[in-house]
């Protein structure tokens, strides 16, 4: 889930760095953003049980505009900190660049509905009723504004005379997000810290021996585009090939799928990396859910994210982009002995992740969806906005498992409930999970950690960015229609897709070629000796579920690891590598 959410949460996220910020950047913002006047809501009224305070919206306006307190907010202020209400200034002011069309087109939809049920608990008219309604016009009115869509001006949008803001509910929302982030914080320091104690168990690669899985290869490559027609569906799908030059056997096959909202082009940086070491990559367009899909649904062509049905055609994209590669590699002389289509590879991002992970022998779980979409009005987990869709399937068994496909790389995938516990646990070949540490669309717990512990496959990775977001892979495309600001995309995005290059290279030579000499960059002791302090790197091969409940009940202690010192032997430059025109 690529775009939508990184939009909203952008202007509460520019003031904040950690992930709890995060989070409540996300829906602070449009929660704040729910009380306010468009007739004009004149006051804000906050209840906790029989106690009642109310404070002028214009109150706050002098707050944020000149920095003043007046005496209508002395007696708050008294309790907070200078840096607290400097922060608060700055909230207020903060502008979410987003047209009324897009967000008026989201709100509409079934997941803006039930981030607006939510907050409509906590956020109510001043007759007490759910703000469900009146959150969602003064959000649209506030964008149409010339003053654009900040705090105040949705405030000011709010369609009744006050905004009555529920404490009670609020903290136990609060509360039920501060457990999540403790969770979180508590496992990701557990998986770091049982990561470095691995590493620091493992012999270091030998200087004479290193090499930089990151750097491009030796191979030239030709890209080409194609269009291919589903034999079976009503469905057409743009694929760009990338076919290395002067291997001397068939080359083993790479497929790339793209998140929600993204494109064939946000990972051509990974196609080209893997096609200069002699693997052929196929990268698909999934109309329905890539960027197009959410230019549809801003001007109003579409008026979901995504259709239920995508859950289906997804992996169906890549069994139909497989069998037109069979046909051409028998058919067009360009093909002809150059692809290798019993080594396959599958690597996905977000939705895409779902994908990898459904043709790696995950069947769709009705009743893990069943049971965990009941709570998907009170869940921090945003990902389950989409799962849930899922539930508008036909109930059939769908069973994607594709034995062409070897290996599976899934980067932030969303699988909780989609696939859940029993059916992730019948992939057997080997998978990576790559989770990021601040991920908030898809939790790195929920979404990434705890599933990985469901994995039965004898090889298996867990992959740990530290620091790293649900878009620090995700490259610029220019067909995107929302770039997410640099706040969002999180830090060093350029070493993130370095190491996601040099990881999905050592996992498809060892795996689909069979490549010993690649295992040791797939080990702890590696993935420590080239992190750095702003992006982490740690890798796990094993993690269970009593390791997970034990995080929780005694918290790894964390401290400083210095990684190993490892003095890599220079390489010769490897030949220019450009496109075959």
């Amino acid at each position: 889930m690529n775009c939508l959410f990184s939009s909203l949460s952008t202007a509460a996220l520019r003031t904040r760095r950690s992930i709890a910020q995060k989070y409540l950047g996300l829906c602070a913002f449009t929660a704040v953003c729910t009380a306010a006047p468009a007739m004009g809501a004149e006051r804000i009224y906050v209840t906790y049980g029989p106690l009642e305070e109310s404070v002028p919206i214009e109150s706050l306006a002098l707050l944020a505009k000149e920095g003043k307190i007046d005496s209508n907010l002395d007696g708050f202020a008294q309790y907070i900190k200078e840096s607290q209400l400097a922060e608060i200034r700055s909230a207020l002011q903060a502008k979410a660049e987003i047209s009324p069309v897009t967000i008026a087109q989201f709100l509409y939809t079934p997941q803006g509905e039930v981030l607006l049920r939510r907050l409509g608990r906590v956020i109510q008219t001043k007759a007490r009723q759910p703000g469900f309604y009146a959150i969602r016009a003064a959000l649209i009115l506030a964008a149409s504004d010339p003053e654009g869509l900040t705090i105040l001006n949705v405030l000011r949008k709010f369609p009744t005379y006050g905004i009555r803001i529920d404490i009670a509910r609020g903290l136990g929302i609060a509360n039920e997000l501060t457990s999540l982030i403790n969770r979180s914080n508590q496992t990701i320091a557990g998986v770091a810290q049982l990561s470095e104690a691995q590493a620091a168990s493992e012999s270091a690669i030998p200087p004479a021996q290193m090499q930089q899985p990151q750097l491009p290869g030796p191979y030239t490559w030709k890209k080409s585009s194609v269009t291919v027609t589903s034999p079976n569906r009503p469905r057409t799908f743009d694929m760009d090939i990338y076919l290395p030059h002067g291997s001397q056997e068939p080359a083993p096959v790479v497929v790339i799928s793209h998140g929600l909202g993204s494109d064939r082009l946000s990972f051509e940086y990974l196609a080209k990396h893997l096609a200069s070491y002699g693997f052929a990559v196929a990268v698909p367009e999934h109309p329905g859910s890539n960027a197009q899909q959410i230019q549809d649904l801003v001007t109003g062509r579409a008026n979901q994210v995504a259709e239920p049905a995508e859950f289906v055609n997804r992996p169906l994209d890549i069994k139909d982009l497989l069998d037109y590669l069979t046909k051409l590699s028998t058919t067009d002389p360009t093909y002809q002995g150059q692809l290798d289509l019993q080594r396959v590879g599958v690597i996905g991002q977000s939705f895409g992740g779902y994908t990898a992970l459904a043709l790696a022998g995950a069947e769709i779980n009705f009743a893990q969806l069943d049971k965990d979409c009941g709570l998907e009005n009170d869940t921090w987990n945003l990902s389950l906005l989409l799962q849930c869709r899922a539930r508008g399937l036909e109930r059939n068994q769908y069973n994607f498992d594709d034995p062409r496909i070897k290996a599976a790389i899934a980067v932030n995938p969303i699988v909780s409930s989609i696939l859940g516990e029993t059916n992730l646990s019948k992939i057997q070949i080997p998978v990576m999970v790559i989770a990021g540490s601040a991920d908030t669309v898809a939790p790195a717990l929920l979404e990434q950690i705890q599933p990985f512990t469901w994995l039965t496959s004898l090889n298996k990775y867990l992959v740990l960015m530290i620091n790293g977001t649900h878009f620090s892979t995700i490259e610029d495309s220019p067909q995107s229609l929302f770039l997410p600001p640099p706040e969002v995309i999180g830090p060093e995005p350029v070493l993130a897709r370095r190491y996601l290059s040099g990881l999905s290279l050592a996992f498809m030579e060892s795996y689909l070629n069979n490549k010993s000499n690649f295992r040791p960059y797939l080990e702890p002791s590696y993935a420590l000796s080239i992190s750095r302090d702003t992006l982490g790197l740690r890798i796990l091969r094993s993690l269970t579920p009593q390791q997970l409940l034990q995080f929780r009940i005694s918290p790894p202690a964390r401290r400083p690891v210095s990684p190993p010192v490892l003095a890599p032997v220079p390489l010769p430059s490897p030949p220019p590598i450009a496109p075959v025109r």
